[in-house]
């Protein structure tokens, strides 16, 4: 009997990185899920659905673009059409930008608004639409300890993260009384793609603020956002969950 038995969901970005691991450890505690990503990240995508279903899990992968509106509400209907109800979401999908903030091209900074924050919006928007019509569920946003405080060559990134926060905030203050609880986490330094690409001069500098001198694990993420989605947490709502190993508590 795990924390998401007989509940029904979708995480975007799910092909890799923190996404991949909470699809896992959804399935792992009896949750279906849609893994939503890029057509260009197919392969990966239906690779974690293969280890889903290698122990019995229940996923399939839906081919989406978060800063599409069509396909945020595709991605809905595919849930519901798939299982008949939209009981938990978890809206992952986003990209880094790591450059100084005055040099930070315009349409660059436009493309991480694009996907972080109103891919964020478009998700909630049908995903809160539909859990009206099935009587509640839980959503959770990716922000980032650069959504708490600024964070150095992550201008753009951190403003979409901020506003992710704000996005969560209101959701959650809207919806409590319609049985919706919407939340964030905010990942400190996590070992993803994203991050292995980094300088190993730049990976120690997001390392230093920690309590803990390492980097986290995407399972370690998901373990807080499976918590977030399941009735174990029926009286958390608007939080924004550190997630850093004690980054947050040294500022």
């Amino acid at each position: 009997m795990g924390m998401l038995k007989d509940k029904y969901g979708l995480v975007t970005g799910g092909a890799s990185g923190i996404g991949r691991a909470c699809a896992i450890r959804i399935a792992r505690e009896g949750g279906a899920v849609v893994i939503a990503d890029l057509e260009s990240s197919r392969d990966k995508g239906e690779d974690v659905v293969k280890e889903i279903r290698s122990f019995g899990g229940t996923a399939t992968f839906f081919c989406c673009d978060v800063a599409n509106e069509a396909d945020n509400a595709a991605l809905v209907n595919e849930v519901v059409s798939l299982y008949g109800a939209l009981n938990f979401a978890i809206n992952n999908a986003g990209i880094g930008l790591y450059v100084r903030l005055a040099d930070t091209d315009a349409a660059d900074f436009d493309r991480v608004i694009a996907i972080n924050l109103r891919g964020t919006f478009l998700g909630m928007k049908y995903q809160i639409k539909q859990m009206l019509k099935n009587g509640g569920g839980a959503i959770v946003n990716n922000s980032s300890s650069a959504g708490l405080r600024a964070v150095n060559l992550l201008g753009a990134y951190s403003a979409s993260k901020h506003g992710i926060l704000g996005l969560t905030k209101s959701g959650a203050l809207e919806y409590a009384n319609d049985g919706i609880r919407v939340n964030a986490v905010c990942p400190g330094a996590i070992m993803t793609p994203l991050m292995e690409v980094q300088s190993v001069e730049y990976q120690k500098e997001l390392v230093s603020p920690q309590a803990m001198s390492r980097f986290g694990q995407p399972e370690e993420v998901a373990a807080v956002v499976t918590w977030l989605c399941s009735d174990e947490s029926s009286f958390v709502t608007g939080v924004s969950m550190p997630v850093d190993g004690g980054g947050d508590a040294s500022y």
